[in-house]
């Protein structure tokens, strides 16, 4: 499922390969993919006869800015993926096809060129609007300081998971990364974020980083040491407790009833 890491590896392959390309043709057939009031017929408009002049991320947002002063968003949700001149970004996705079926483009740019840039999509969750708003996310994940994180955790009595993944209040961090991060951060996610001490929330905020480092080089948010136990009858990688299945936030989670706490 895609996460910081993976819409960054999204994000490079666009600013390395769809800028400074003239809009030919806009590739839109699932008008149900067009959020916040965009159409086919508008996002055409928008479009067509420009070029992207710079490829941005916020958490798992990707912003391409377009020369006509417009901002296009792509979402890629549970199952997105960026294909440009037919190769796919980053690894291959473990919970969802990698099949590349012309139904699942829900959409894409044809280039002057003769090259092109599709967002496929199996499960249709992501989505794709222009000039979001960006100020709804909260601080970025990579940049995210040990003060905004307190800030963002400690007012809240809600399940320390599910502050974190609230994208509103930090951006980028998903599922995965939020179990992994608090694992290795010896923290229950069932906590009330408001309970962590300081030297609690210095750890989580020192585990975060490492998460994206770690995991960031190894390839993708499903390469955490935690997630290769995301099973039932699994035992914690650090101590051999059998993990703790639950839900917190609405997501299936899975913690160490031993070292977390």
């Amino acid at each position: 499922m895609p996460e910081i890491l993976e819409v960054e590896s999204a994000r490079r392959l666009l600013g390395e390969r769809v800028l400074h390309r003239r809009i030919t043709t806009v590739h839109a057939p699932d008008a149900w993919f067009l959020k916040r009031g965009l159409t086919p017929r508008g996002v055409r408009a928008a479009l067509r006869d420009t070029e992207l002049i710079t490829a941005r991320r916020r958490g798992k947002l990707i912003v391409l800015d377009v020369d006509s002063g417009a901002r296009l968003a792509l979402h890629l949700g549970m199952s997105g993926r960026v294909i440009v001149d037919g190769e796919a970004a980053g690894d291959p996705l473990i919970y969802a096809s990698n099949r590349d079926v012309a139904a699942w483009r829900r959409f894409g740019l044809t280039f002057a060129d003769g090259g092109s840039f599709y967002l496929r999509d199996p499960r249709r969750l992501g989505a794709v609007e222009l000039d979001p708003d960006e100020h709804r996310l909260g601080p970025d994940a990579f940049t995210l300081t040990l003060a905004q994180l307190r800030a963002a955790v400690t007012r809240s009595r809600a399940p320390i998971k599910a502050v974190i993944m609230d994208q509103s209040r930090i951006a980028g961090l998903g599922n995965l990364l939020c179990d992994e991060a608090l694992w290795r951060a010896g923290i229950d996610p069932a906590r009330a974020g408001a309970s962590l001490t300081p030297d609690e929330a210095k750890r989580l905020h020192r585990a975060i980083r490492d998460t994206l480092r770690v995991l960031g080089r190894r390839g993708g948010s499903h390469t955490g040491d935690l997630t290769s136990q995301r099973e039932p009858g699994a035992h914690c990688p650090r101590d051999g407790a059998p993990l703790l299945r639950r839900t917190i936030g609405g997501r299936t989670t899975y913690s160490c009833p031993l070292h977390q706490n």
